[in-house]
C-alpha cells in the first residue's frame, strides 16, 4: 500500500468535497418528498459539518500561526527522520522554501550526521527526556551555522513524532568572544577556579594587580605560603573562608567582600574588594567552579575606617580636615594617637595637642597645603592627656580634584616606640660608657653647632686633665682607675650643675662647654668650683689619694672660631697650668697664642723633615767603666731644619710623640742606626752592637717586631747587633700584646732594655713578667750621687731590682769620676755620658776609638 504524502497528513479536506457535501446535505434537506423528520436531520448535519469544517479551519490557521510565531527553527520529524513541517524561522534560517524540505530527510538539514544517528535520539525520547546536541546545519547555499537542537517526542496526527527545535549559536559565539576580549580588556580583575580552588584562567589585569610575572605560572605565584590573607579588619581568614570557598560551598554569590593580601616576600600589603559568583554545569546542582571579580581599593582603604582599625597594629590613624568650616575627623586610631577625650575635632584642636615648636611647623605646613597644594610630611612631638609624650608623623595633602584646596587628608602614624629607640642608641652613640658623660665626638659635634649659630657662638672650653691620675691606675690597676675616673666624673658633673656641657674627652681629660654671653665670668667661676671640689680625697679600696686637676680656658671667638682651635688653645693653657704646679687653671693668653703658633711651625717643619732628609744621627758610646772598652753605641738623633735651624731632641720628641710623627721618625732612625752598624763592620770598627730609643706609639701602633726583623735581613745583621730601649711607659700598656711583641724580639736575639728607669711609676710586677735583658739608670739619678741621699736610695734601689732579677744595667749621665767611682762601688760598670764621650758623628767615633774590640756588655 503506498503510504500517504505528508502533505495529505496536514492538509484539510479539499474545498470542493466539503462543498459538495454541503450542497447534498442541503438539497436533501429541501427534498419534500423525504420526511420532515429526515429532512430536519439532513439540515442538522448540514450545519454541524459546515461548523466542524469552520473549527477546523481556525484550529489550523492557529496552529501554523503559533508554529511560524516561535523564532527558533522548528521542524516536526517523523520516527524515521523524515520533516514534516517546518515553521517559518525554519524557512529563513535555512534559506530554503517549505517545499523543500518537507518530506525530506533530516540529512537534507544535517548533512554531517553520522549514520543511526536517530538511535540515540529514541532511546532519549523513549526515556521522557529531551535529547540535546550541537550539530552544524546548512542553508540552501550551502553554508553551514553551528546550532543547539532541542528534540521532544509528541504525537502528530495520531503517530509518533518529534518536534525539534534548532536555535542558532552564531550570535553565540561571537558573544562568548566578545565576551573573552571584554574579560582581557577590562581593568578589573577576573579569576576562574575549579572545584578545587585551582586557578584555570586569569585575565590581564588580575596578573598586574596579584604582581604575577610574565613568565610566571599563576597558581605558582598564588602558593599559599607566599601570602597572607586577611578579613577587613587584619585578621586572618582561614582558606575555607575565602569569598571563592564560600561561594563554591553556598551555591550563592558572594558580593563585594574586602580581604587583604600580603605578599610574605615582597612585603606588600594590597586590600581587594571580590565578588566570587559559582557556575553550574547544564542539569547539575553542584557548582563546577567559581568566578571572582575583585577590584584593587587599597588606596580607597587608606581613606577609610575599615583600613584605619585594619592599620592599628602599625600605630596608622587617618585624618581629613575641610578647612573652611574648620572640621577634623579622626579615625579611632589617629584619636588613639593624639590620646585626648574627646577628640579634638578642629585642626587647631589637634594643634593645641603638641609642643608650641611642633605646632607651629605643622600650621605652617598645612598653610603651604592649602595656599599651594603642596604636600606634607613631618614629625611632630605632643603630650597625650594624661601627660605621657608622644611622636607621631603627619602626612597630608590635598583631596585630588579640589582645586580650591578646601579638604586635606593624610595620616597620622605613632612612631613613640621609635623615636625612644633612636634616642636611646642616639645616647649611646653620645655616650662615653665608663662615665655616662658624653664622649669626643658628641661634643665636638655640639661645639660646632653652636660654635655655627650666631646666637650661641659666645662660649668657652673648659680643658680639665686630673693630676697624677697615672699613679692610682698604676698602683691600683685599670679597674680602680676606672671608678676613679667615674668618680671624677660625678664630682665634676656637681659643679658644673646646669651652667655647662661636660664630656669624657678621653683617658683622663675632660671637657666642659658653657655660655658666656650671659655670663663673662661663668669659665673662670666654674673652674675654681671644679678645684674646690677635688679638694677632698678620694678613697678607693681602703686607700685615700689626692687628685687635683689643671684646667685650661679658651673662649669663643677671641681663642679661636673653629671646635679644633679653640680646644688646641684650652689644651695649651691647660699644659701651661701643668707647668705652673699644677691643681690650677690658666687662660689661653696672647704669649700662648705666640708659643702656639711656635709650635704649630714645629709640627709643620717636623712632619717633613723626613723627607727633607733633615735628621742625621749622633752616637753616643756606653763604656765598660772597669776597662775603658765600648761595648754599644746609643744611636742619638738630630734635627737641623733650613729655617728654624738646629733643634734639640727635648722641644720635638714630645711634639712627635703627641702629633703621631715620631712612628714615621722612629722607623728612619732604625733603619738609619742599623745601616751605619752595617757600615762600620764593613770597614772593620767592630761595635758589639748599636742601641735605639722605640716610641711606645711605634710599639703599640705597628708590628714592630716584623719591620726589626726586617731591617735587620736588609742589613745582614744579627739580632744580638741591636739593642731596642723603651720607656717605662710600655710596662703599662696592654700586657698580652706587650708580652707577645717583646717574645718576637727576644727571638730574634735583639737585646732589650728599660730606659731611664725610675723616672716613670714603674710597674714592677710587669717588669717581672717581661723578657727583657737590662734597665737604664736614668741621669735624673746620677746626677745626685755621691752626696744627694735620695739620689743614692734611688740608685742603689735600682741597682737591686736588676740584680735580683737578672738584669744588665747601664747607668745614663755618668760627668765626674766622683759619679763612676760611686757606680763602681755599687757594682754598675756599664756607663756612658760626658765623661766618657758626648753624641758624635760616625767619624768622630771612629777616630776616637779606632780600634774598638769585642768586649761584652759586663
Amino acid at each position: 500500500m503506498k503510504p500517504r504524502s505528508p502533505a495529505q497528513d496536514t492538509a484539510p479536506p479539499l474545498p470542493v468535497d466539503a462543498k459538495t457535501t454541503l450542497a447534498a446535505l442541503q438539497d436533501a434537506a429541501r427534498d419534500g418528498a423525504l420526511p420532515a423528520p429526515t429532512r430536519e436531520l439532513l439540515l442538522q448535519a448540514h450545519q454541524a459539518l459546515a461548523q466542524s469544517l469552520a473549527d477546523c479551519e481556525a484550529e489550523r490557521a492557529r496552529y501554523r500561526t503559533l508554529f511560524d510565531a516561535v523564532p527558533d527553527p522548528v521542524s516536526i520529524i517523523a520516527w524515521d527522520g523524515t520533516v514534516l513541517d517546518l515553521n517559518k524561522a525554519g524557512m529563513n534560517a535555512y534559506r530554503r522554501a517549505r517545499e523543500e524540505i518537507v518530506g525530506q530527510p533530516i540529512e537534507t538539514l544535517n548533512p554531517d550526521l553520522p549514520q543511526d544517528h536517530m538511535a540515540p535520539v529514541w532511546e532519549t525520547l523513549n526515556r521522557g527526556d529531551t535529547y540535546v546536541v550541537e550539530v552544524t546545519n546548512m542553508r540552501g547555499d550551502g553554508t553551514r551555522f553551528p546550532v543547539e537542537v532541542h528534540t521532544a517526542g509528541l504525537t502528530f496526527d495520531g503517530r509518533k513524532a518529534m518536534v525539534a527545535v534548532a536555535r542558532d549559536l552564531s550570535s553565540r559565539h561571537t558573544a562568548e568572544l566578545r565576551y573573552r576580549e571584554l574579560m582581557e580588556a577590562i581593568d578589573r580583575g577576573i579569576v576562574v577556579q575549579d572545584a578545587e580552588l585551582q586557578i584555570t584562567y586569569a585575565n590581564v589585569a588580575a596578573m598586574k594587580i596579584l604582581g604575577v610575572g610574565e613568565d610566571e605560572l599563576v597558581n605558582d605565584a598564588m602558593r599559599g605560603e607566599q601570602w597572607l590573607v586577611m578579613d577587613e579588619h587584619g585578621r586572618q581568614l582561614a582558606s575555607d573562608r575565602y569569598p571563592s570557598a564560600r561561594a563554591l560551598q553556598s551555591g550563592r554569590i558572594i558580593e563585594s567582600t574586602v580581604v587583604g593580601l600580603y605578599h610574605r616576600q615582597r612585603q606588600q600589603l594590597m586590600w581587594l574588594s571580590v565578588t566570587a559568583v559559582p557556575q553550574f554545569p547544564a542539569g547539575g546542582d553542584k557548582p563546577q567552579q567559581v568566578l571572582s571579580l575583585f577590584s584593587d581599593i587599597t588606596a580607597l582603604k587608606r581613606d577609610s575606617t575599615l583600613f584605619d582599625r585594619a592599620q592599628s597594629m602599625a600605630h596608622i590613624g587617618g585624618w581629613e580636615w575641610e578647612v573652611t568650616p574648620d572640621r577634623l575627623y579622626l579615625t579611632e586610631e589617629a584619636q588613639r594617637i593624639l590620646g585626648h577625650r574627646p577628640a579634638p575635632d578642629t585642626i587647631e584642636g589637634m594643634l593645641d595637642c603638641l609642643r608650641v615648636d611642633d605646632r607651629d611647623r605643622l600650621r605652617a605646613a598645612l598653610g603651604q597645603a592649602i595656599s599651594f597644594g603642596r604636600n606634607l610630611d613631618l614629625e611632630v612631638q605632643g603630650h597625650r592627656a594624661d601627660g605621657r609624650t608622644f611622636w607621631a608623623r603627619v602626612i597630608g595633602e590635598a583631596e585630588a580634584g579640589d582645586p580650591l584646596h578646601s579638604r586635606l587628608t593624610g595620616t597620622l602614624q605613632d612612631v613613640t616606640e621609635r623615636k625612644h629607640d633612636e634616642e636611646t642608641l642616639r645616647v649611646q652613640a653620645r655616650s662615653d660608657p665608663l662615665t655616662g658623660l658624653l664622649n669626643r665626638d658628641a661634643v665636638l659635634a655640639e661645639l660646632e653647632s653652636r660654635l655655627d649659630d650666631p646666637l650661641r657662638s659666645q662660649l668657652a672650653v673648659l680643658y680639665v686633665d686630673l693630676d697624677r691620675f697615672k699613679v692610682v691606675n698604676d698602683v691600683l690597676g685599670h679597674a680602680a682607675g676606672d671608678r676613679l675616673l667615674a668618680s671624677a666624673a660625678r664630682r665634676i658633673q656637681r659643679a658644673i650643675g646646669n651652667e655647662g656641657l661636660i664630656a669624657r674627652f678621653g683617658g683622663d681629660e675632660f671637657l666642659i662647654l658653657c655660655d658666656t654671653g650671659s655670663d663673662p665670668s661663668r669659665p673662670e667661676r666654674l673652674a675654681d668650683a671644679i678645684l674646690e671640689i677635688f679638694g677632698d680625697s678620694f678613697r678607693l679600696d681602703g686607700e685615700e689619694f689626692s687628685i687635683t686637676a689643671s684646667i685650661g680656658i679658651a673662649q669663643a671667638p677671641l681663642d679661636g672660631v673653629r671646635s679644633q682651635q679653640l680646644i688646641q688653645s684650652a689644651d695649651v693653657a691647660m699644659y701651661d697650668s701643668k707647668r705652673r704646679g699644677r691643681n690650677g687653671w690658666q687662660t689661653f693668653t696672647p704669649e700662648l697664642a705666640e708659643q702656639q703658633l711656635h709650635r704649630l711651625q714645629l709640627e709643620t717643619h717636623l712632619r717633613r723633615a723626613v723627607n727633607n732628609e733633615e735628621f742625621h744621627l749622633v752616637y753616643q758610646p756606653q763604656i765598660d767603666m772597669r776597662t775603658g772598652d765600648v761595648v754599644a753605641a746609643e744611636a742619638l738623633i738630630r734635627w737641623r731644619n733650613h729655617s728654624l735651624g738646629e733643634i734639640r731632641p727635648d722641644k720635638f720628641i714630645d711634639h712627635a710623640e703627641t702629633t703621631g710623627d715620631i712612628v714615621g721618625i722612629g722607623d728612619w732612625v732604625l733603619n738609619e742606626a742599623c745601616r751605619q752598624m752595617r757600615e762600620w763592620q764593613d770597614s772593620g770598627l767592630n761595635i758589639p752592637r748599636v742601641a735605639v730609643n722605640v716610641s711606645y706609639r711605634q710599639f703599640l701602633g705597628e708590628d714592630l717586631a716584623s719591620t726589626v726583623a726586617a731591617v735587620l735581613a736588609e742589613y745582614g745583621l744579627p739580632g744580638h747587633a741591636l739593642e731596642l730601649e723603651f720607656t717605662e711607659r710600655v710596662l703599662i700598656e696592654d700586657a698580652p700584646d706587650t708580652l707577645r711583641t717583646f717574645a718576637a724580639l727576644r727571638q730574634l736575639g735583639v737585646i732589650l732594655t728599660i730606659d731611664d728607669f725610675g723616672e716613670g711609676y714603674s710597674a714592677l710586677n710587669y717588669l717581672r713578667r717581661l723578657p727583657i735583658h737590662g734597665l737604664k739608670l736614668s741621669q735624673l739619678f746620677v746626677q745626685g750621687v755621691p752626696d744627694n741621699q735620695s739620689d743614692v736610695a734611688v740608685c742603689q734601689a735600682v741597682t737591686g731590682i736588676a740584680r735580683s732579677l737578672g738584669l744588665a744595667l747601664v747607668a745614663e749621665g755618668v760627668e765626674t769620676g766622683q759619679h763612676r767611682d760611686f757606680l763602681l762601688q755599687l757594682g754598675v760598670h756599664v756607663g756612658q755620658g760626658f765623661l766618657f764621650a758626648p753624641g758624635m758623628t760616625p767619624e768622630e767615633l771612629r777616630e776616637r776609638y779606632p780600634t774598638v774590640g769585642m768586649a761584652g756588655a759586663g
